[in-house]
Protein backbone atom coordinates (compact mmCIF):
# COMPACT_ATOMS: atom_id res chain seq x y z
CA UNK A 1 0.00 0.00 0.00
CA UNK A 2 2.94 2.46 1.17
CA UNK A 3 4.46 1.48 -2.20
CA UNK A 4 1.73 2.32 -4.51
CA UNK A 5 0.88 5.73 -2.67
CA UNK A 6 4.82 6.43 -3.35
CA UNK A 7 4.55 5.69 -6.60
CA UNK A 8 1.29 7.79 -6.95
CA UNK A 9 3.18 10.90 -5.35
CA UNK A 10 6.46 10.67 -7.49
CA UNK A 11 4.40 10.17 -10.92
CA UNK A 12 2.40 13.04 -9.80
CA UNK A 13 5.05 15.10 -8.69
CA UNK A 14 6.87 14.27 -11.94
CA UNK A 15 4.12 15.58 -14.05
CA UNK A 16 3.72 19.12 -12.12
CA UNK A 17 7.67 20.01 -12.81
CA UNK A 18 9.25 21.40 -16.47
CA UNK A 19 12.50 20.38 -17.75
CA UNK A 20 12.51 16.43 -16.68
CA UNK A 21 12.37 14.02 -19.45
CA UNK A 22 11.68 10.42 -20.12
CA UNK A 23 15.09 9.08 -20.97
CA UNK A 24 18.34 9.62 -18.96
CA UNK A 25 21.84 8.08 -17.74
CA UNK A 26 19.76 4.87 -16.51
CA UNK A 27 18.16 4.15 -19.54
CA UNK A 28 21.69 3.97 -21.56
CA UNK A 29 20.46 8.21 -22.86
CA UNK A 30 23.94 10.11 -22.64
CA UNK A 31 22.24 13.39 -23.86
CA UNK A 32 25.96 15.87 -24.07
CA UNK A 33 26.94 13.19 -26.66
CA UNK A 34 24.25 13.02 -28.70
CA UNK A 35 24.39 17.20 -28.91
CA UNK A 36 28.02 16.80 -30.07
CA UNK A 37 26.77 14.88 -33.23
CA UNK A 38 23.62 16.53 -33.73
CA UNK A 39 25.98 20.11 -33.73
CA UNK A 40 28.18 18.75 -36.86
CA UNK A 41 24.66 19.08 -39.17
CA UNK A 42 24.05 22.78 -39.82
CA UNK A 43 21.54 24.79 -41.49
CA UNK A 44 18.25 26.20 -40.91
CA UNK A 45 16.92 27.43 -37.74
CA UNK A 46 14.09 27.21 -35.36
CA UNK A 47 12.36 30.39 -34.60
CA UNK A 48 9.62 32.04 -31.58
CA UNK A 49 7.95 34.99 -31.70
CA UNK A 50 6.12 35.23 -28.73
CA UNK A 51 3.56 37.82 -29.12
CA UNK A 52 1.98 40.41 -26.31
CA UNK A 53 -1.86 38.11 -26.92
CA UNK A 54 0.10 35.10 -25.32
CA UNK A 55 0.23 33.59 -28.18
CA UNK A 56 3.50 32.24 -29.99
CA UNK A 57 4.48 30.95 -33.12
CA UNK A 58 7.19 28.83 -33.75
CA UNK A 59 8.78 28.64 -37.09
CA UNK A 60 10.98 25.18 -38.50
CA UNK A 61 13.04 27.68 -40.90
CA UNK A 62 15.02 25.34 -43.21
CA UNK A 63 12.79 26.31 -46.95
CA UNK A 64 15.99 25.08 -49.04
CA UNK A 65 14.98 21.42 -47.73
CA UNK A 66 11.28 21.81 -47.30
CA UNK A 67 11.93 22.99 -43.41
CA UNK A 68 13.67 19.44 -42.54
CA UNK A 69 15.53 18.91 -39.20
CA UNK A 70 19.14 19.92 -39.59
CA UNK A 71 21.08 18.53 -36.15
CA UNK A 72 21.65 22.14 -35.46
CA UNK A 73 17.60 22.85 -35.67
CA UNK A 74 16.95 19.62 -33.61
CA UNK A 75 18.72 21.16 -30.54
CA UNK A 76 17.47 24.50 -31.20
CA UNK A 77 14.10 22.89 -31.15
CA UNK A 78 15.13 21.76 -27.23
CA UNK A 79 16.38 25.52 -26.78
CA UNK A 80 12.76 26.43 -27.65
CA UNK A 81 10.81 23.80 -25.33
CA UNK A 82 13.20 25.19 -22.45
CA UNK A 83 12.43 29.13 -23.31
CA UNK A 84 8.19 28.00 -23.28
CA UNK A 85 8.26 25.92 -20.29
CA UNK A 86 9.50 29.63 -18.68
CA UNK A 87 7.11 31.73 -20.82
CA UNK A 88 5.01 32.29 -17.91
CA UNK A 89 2.65 34.77 -19.90
CA UNK A 90 2.06 32.47 -22.29
CA UNK A 91 -1.55 30.43 -23.73
CA UNK A 92 -1.19 29.05 -26.62
CA UNK A 93 1.34 28.39 -29.20
CA UNK A 94 1.03 27.88 -32.96
CA UNK A 95 3.64 25.31 -34.72
CA UNK A 96 4.38 25.94 -38.62
CA UNK A 97 6.77 26.01 -41.45
CA UNK A 98 8.21 28.24 -43.15
CA UNK A 99 7.68 29.28 -46.95
CA UNK A 100 4.18 27.53 -46.79
CA UNK A 101 5.53 24.11 -46.35
CA UNK A 102 5.43 22.35 -43.02
CA UNK A 103 8.40 19.58 -42.69
CA UNK A 104 9.71 16.92 -44.97
CA UNK A 105 11.20 15.09 -41.34
CA UNK A 106 15.39 14.65 -40.90
CA UNK A 107 17.68 16.01 -43.18
CA UNK A 108 18.96 12.90 -44.42
CA UNK A 109 22.90 14.05 -44.07
CA UNK A 110 22.43 13.54 -40.55
CA UNK A 111 20.37 10.23 -40.89
CA UNK A 112 23.04 8.77 -43.12
CA UNK A 113 25.73 9.69 -40.81
CA UNK A 114 23.90 8.68 -37.89
CA UNK A 115 23.88 4.75 -39.35
CA UNK A 116 24.32 2.14 -36.34
CA UNK A 117 21.22 1.22 -34.59
CA UNK A 118 22.62 2.76 -31.05
CA UNK A 119 22.60 6.23 -33.23
CA UNK A 120 18.80 5.61 -34.12
CA UNK A 121 18.04 4.72 -30.26
CA UNK A 122 20.23 7.37 -29.19
CA UNK A 123 18.52 10.15 -31.62
CA UNK A 124 15.06 8.73 -30.88
CA UNK A 125 15.38 9.30 -27.56
CA UNK A 126 16.46 12.76 -27.67
CA UNK A 127 13.78 13.30 -29.85
CA UNK A 128 11.36 11.88 -27.52
CA UNK A 129 11.97 13.51 -24.45
CA UNK A 130 12.03 16.77 -26.67
CA UNK A 131 8.67 16.60 -27.82
CA UNK A 132 7.29 14.78 -24.36
CA UNK A 133 8.32 18.24 -22.95
CA UNK A 134 6.79 20.11 -25.82
CA UNK A 135 3.66 17.97 -24.93
CA UNK A 136 3.46 18.89 -21.64
CA UNK A 137 4.17 22.50 -22.05
CA UNK A 138 0.83 24.72 -20.44
CA UNK A 139 -0.23 25.97 -23.91
CA UNK A 140 -2.56 24.83 -26.11
CA UNK A 141 -0.64 23.91 -28.94
CA UNK A 142 -1.65 23.75 -33.12
CA UNK A 143 0.04 22.79 -36.04
CA UNK A 144 -0.28 24.72 -38.64
CA UNK A 145 0.11 22.12 -41.77
CA UNK A 146 0.58 23.94 -45.05
CA UNK A 147 2.20 22.37 -48.09
CA UNK A 148 3.27 18.98 -46.91
CA UNK A 149 4.26 17.22 -43.27
CA UNK A 150 6.48 13.64 -44.12
CA UNK A 151 8.09 11.52 -41.61
CA UNK A 152 9.30 13.52 -38.66
CA UNK A 153 7.53 16.66 -39.67
CA UNK A 154 4.43 14.32 -39.68
CA UNK A 155 5.23 13.29 -36.46
CA UNK A 156 5.78 16.85 -34.85
CA UNK A 157 2.25 17.19 -35.73
CA UNK A 158 1.10 14.44 -33.51
CA UNK A 159 2.57 16.55 -30.21
CA UNK A 160 0.03 19.79 -30.87
CA UNK A 161 -3.13 19.26 -28.99
CA UNK A 162 -4.86 20.24 -32.99
CA UNK A 163 -4.38 20.55 -36.38
CA UNK A 164 -5.11 22.37 -38.76
CA UNK A 165 -5.02 21.98 -42.92
CA UNK A 166 -4.71 24.52 -45.62
CA UNK A 167 -6.69 23.02 -48.72
CA UNK A 168 -3.90 21.36 -50.69
CA UNK A 169 -1.55 19.94 -47.74
CA UNK A 170 -0.57 16.67 -47.37
CA UNK A 171 0.34 14.69 -44.43
CA UNK A 172 2.45 11.21 -44.83
CA UNK A 173 4.17 9.31 -42.30
CA UNK A 174 6.75 7.60 -44.88
CA UNK A 175 8.91 5.66 -42.33
CA UNK A 176 8.09 2.52 -44.21
CA UNK A 177 9.32 3.73 -47.12
CA UNK A 178 12.49 4.59 -45.28
CA UNK A 179 12.94 0.67 -44.46
CA UNK A 180 12.16 2.17 -40.44
CA UNK A 181 9.13 3.37 -38.27
CA UNK A 182 8.58 6.59 -36.18
CA UNK A 183 10.48 7.16 -33.60
CA UNK A 184 9.73 10.59 -32.79
CA UNK A 185 6.52 9.63 -30.47
CA UNK A 186 4.55 9.62 -33.30
CA UNK A 187 2.84 5.95 -33.35
CA UNK A 188 2.24 6.40 -29.65
CA UNK A 189 0.44 9.29 -30.20
CA UNK A 190 -0.93 8.72 -33.69
CA UNK A 191 -2.48 5.95 -31.73
CA UNK A 192 -4.13 8.32 -29.41
CA UNK A 193 -5.46 10.50 -31.99
CA UNK A 194 -7.22 8.50 -34.71
CA UNK A 195 -7.44 4.99 -33.31
CA UNK A 196 -5.12 1.77 -33.81
CA UNK A 197 -7.07 0.68 -36.65
CA UNK A 198 -6.72 3.78 -38.86
CA UNK A 199 -2.88 4.40 -37.14
CA UNK A 200 -2.40 0.98 -38.76
CA UNK A 201 -3.74 1.46 -41.88
CA UNK A 202 -1.94 5.58 -42.08
CA UNK A 203 1.52 3.76 -41.45
CA UNK A 204 1.48 0.68 -43.01
CA UNK A 205 0.28 1.97 -46.36
CA UNK A 206 2.47 5.32 -45.66
CA UNK A 207 -1.38 6.96 -46.71
CA UNK A 208 -0.84 10.52 -48.18
CA UNK A 209 -3.59 12.11 -46.19
CA UNK A 210 -4.96 15.37 -47.80
CA UNK A 211 -6.90 18.00 -45.71
CA UNK A 212 -10.21 16.26 -46.58
CA UNK A 213 -9.37 12.53 -45.59
CA UNK A 214 -7.35 13.86 -42.74
CA UNK A 215 -10.54 15.26 -41.10
CA UNK A 216 -12.13 12.55 -42.06
CA UNK A 217 -10.16 10.25 -39.68
CA UNK A 218 -10.22 12.88 -36.81
CA UNK A 219 -6.40 13.64 -37.46
CA UNK A 220 -7.32 17.54 -38.23
CA UNK A 221 -9.89 19.95 -36.55
CA UNK A 222 -10.69 22.07 -39.71
CA UNK A 223 -9.77 22.87 -43.30
CA UNK A 224 -9.14 26.46 -43.36
CA UNK A 225 -10.00 28.60 -46.19
CA UNK A 226 -6.90 29.81 -47.55
CA UNK A 227 -3.21 28.60 -48.86
CA UNK A 228 -1.53 31.60 -48.69
CA UNK A 229 1.02 31.70 -46.47
CA UNK A 230 -0.02 34.90 -44.21
CA UNK A 231 -3.60 34.87 -44.66
CA UNK A 232 -3.70 30.83 -43.31
CA UNK A 233 -1.56 31.93 -40.32
CA UNK A 234 -3.99 34.72 -39.48
CA UNK A 235 -6.73 32.10 -39.65
CA UNK A 236 -4.94 29.16 -37.20
CA UNK A 237 -4.45 32.63 -34.60
CA UNK A 238 -8.23 33.43 -35.03
CA UNK A 239 -9.46 29.65 -34.69
CA UNK A 240 -6.53 29.39 -31.26
CA UNK A 241 -7.79 32.57 -29.87
CA UNK A 242 -11.13 31.42 -29.36
CA UNK A 243 -9.53 28.49 -26.79
CA UNK A 244 -7.06 30.79 -25.02
CA UNK A 245 -9.34 33.79 -24.56
CA UNK A 246 -9.16 34.13 -20.57
CA UNK A 247 -6.66 34.80 -17.57
CA UNK A 248 -3.22 32.82 -18.77
CA UNK A 249 -3.31 31.46 -15.17
CA UNK A 250 -6.59 29.56 -15.69
CA UNK A 251 -6.12 28.44 -19.28
CA UNK A 252 -2.19 26.62 -18.17
CA UNK A 253 -3.91 25.13 -15.33
CA UNK A 254 -6.74 23.56 -17.50
CA UNK A 255 -4.13 22.50 -19.59
CA UNK A 256 -1.97 20.84 -17.08
CA UNK A 257 -5.54 18.95 -15.86
CA UNK A 258 -6.40 17.57 -19.42
CA UNK A 259 -2.49 15.91 -19.46
CA UNK A 260 -2.43 14.64 -15.85
CA UNK A 261 -5.78 13.10 -17.24
CA UNK A 262 -4.31 12.19 -20.15
CA UNK A 263 -1.06 10.42 -18.64
CA UNK A 264 -2.17 9.45 -15.70
CA UNK A 265 -4.72 6.90 -13.78
CA UNK A 266 -7.86 8.05 -12.45
CA UNK A 267 -6.63 8.48 -9.16
CA UNK A 268 -3.96 10.21 -9.97
CA UNK A 269 -5.36 12.46 -11.97
CA UNK A 270 -8.09 13.20 -9.78
CA UNK A 271 -5.85 13.55 -6.87
CA UNK A 272 -3.72 16.10 -9.28
CA UNK A 273 -7.20 17.92 -10.75
CA UNK A 274 -7.72 18.56 -6.76
CA UNK A 275 -4.10 19.95 -6.58
CA UNK A 276 -4.56 22.43 -9.60
CA UNK A 277 -8.01 23.91 -7.99
CA UNK A 278 -6.17 24.76 -5.14
CA UNK A 279 -3.99 26.79 -7.27
CA UNK A 280 -6.95 29.09 -9.14
CA UNK A 281 -9.50 29.10 -6.45
CA UNK A 282 -10.04 31.86 -4.77
CA UNK A 283 -7.09 33.62 -7.03
CA UNK A 284 -7.88 37.32 -9.07
CA UNK A 285 -9.88 35.61 -12.28
CA UNK A 286 -11.85 33.82 -9.85
CA UNK A 287 -12.85 36.23 -7.21
CA UNK A 288 -13.45 38.90 -10.59
CA UNK A 289 -15.90 36.29 -12.18
CA UNK A 290 -17.72 35.74 -9.12
CA UNK A 291 -17.99 39.28 -8.30
CA UNK A 292 -19.21 40.13 -12.15
CA UNK A 293 -21.51 37.49 -11.80
CA UNK A 294 -22.97 38.87 -8.72
CA UNK A 295 -23.72 42.28 -11.06
CA UNK A 296 -25.28 40.16 -13.37
CA UNK A 297 -27.53 38.69 -11.35
CA UNK A 298 -28.26 42.37 -9.66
Amino acid sequence: MANSLLKTSVRTNLLHQTGLSLYSISHGFHEEEVKKKLHQFPGGSVDLQKEDNGIGILTLNNPSKMNAFSGVMMLQLLDKVIELENWTEGKGLIVRGAKNTFSSGSDLNAVKALATPEDGMALSMFMQNTLTRFTRLPLISVALIQGRALGGGAELTTACDFRLMTPESEIRFVHKEMGIIPSWGGTTRLVEIIGSRQALKVLSGALKLNSQRALSIGMVEEVLQSSDETKSLEEAQEWLKQFVNGPSKVIRTLKKSVISGKELCMEEALQNERDLLGTVWGGPANLEAIARKGKFNK
